[in-house]
């Protein structure tokens, strides 16, 4: 009893304070995705224009979900998780929303993005279902997705100029 205290302790503490959760869905890679820990649970919202994707993620499924340490970036917990996604407009999507809704940075569309993601996206809640075992020795290290964002083009020739010149003095 004292033990499953103690991970439940771990796993909110943790969750609470890290700003990205790891989380692997059935057959998908796991990916960073932003949350808020909101009444025993770790809230996310995606799937729609401009939000996080969510592949893998289904309402009533499982999920693997790892917490880093905000100051070293290691590892912290692992734990399982529940799926269980939220019913626009329902009691507790207006709750978890009006977390989420304080943690998003940058939207595009200011106040209106909770009209948005009621039309357009998915907020799910990640409930946790225990504590993984013992945490792996390796790094879990696994290559990045591929994503439009990133290029593998040689740097400008100018570019060492611009870098290196000296200031000329006044």
């Amino acid at each position: 009893m004292t033990s499953e205290l103690l991970d439940q302790a771990l796993v909110e503490e943790a969750t609470k304070k890290s700003g990205l959760i790891w989380v692997r869905g059935p057959g998908s890679a796991a990916r960073a995705l932003w949350h808020v820990w909101h009444e025993g649970a770790a809230c996310v919202v995606g799937d729609g224009p401009g939000e996080q994707p969510l592949p893998g993620l289904a309402d009533g499924a499982g999920a693997e979900v790892t917490v880093r340490s905000r100051d070293k970036g290691g590892r912290l917990v692992s734990w399982p998780a529940k799926v269980v996604e939220l019913t626009p407009g329902s009691e507790p999507w207006e709750a978890a929303v009006a977390e989420l809704k304080g943690k998003r940075l940058n939207a595009p569309d200011g106040e209106a993005m909770t009209g948005r993601w009621a039309r357009e996206c998915r907020v799910l809640r990640l409930e946790p279902a225990g504590v993984s075992g013992p945490l792996p020795d390796g790094s879990l290290a696994e290559a990045p997705l591929p994503s439009p964002a990133t290029t593998r083009q040689p740097i400008p020739a100018g570019l060492p100029r611009l870098l290196f010149r000296k200031r000329r003095s006044r």
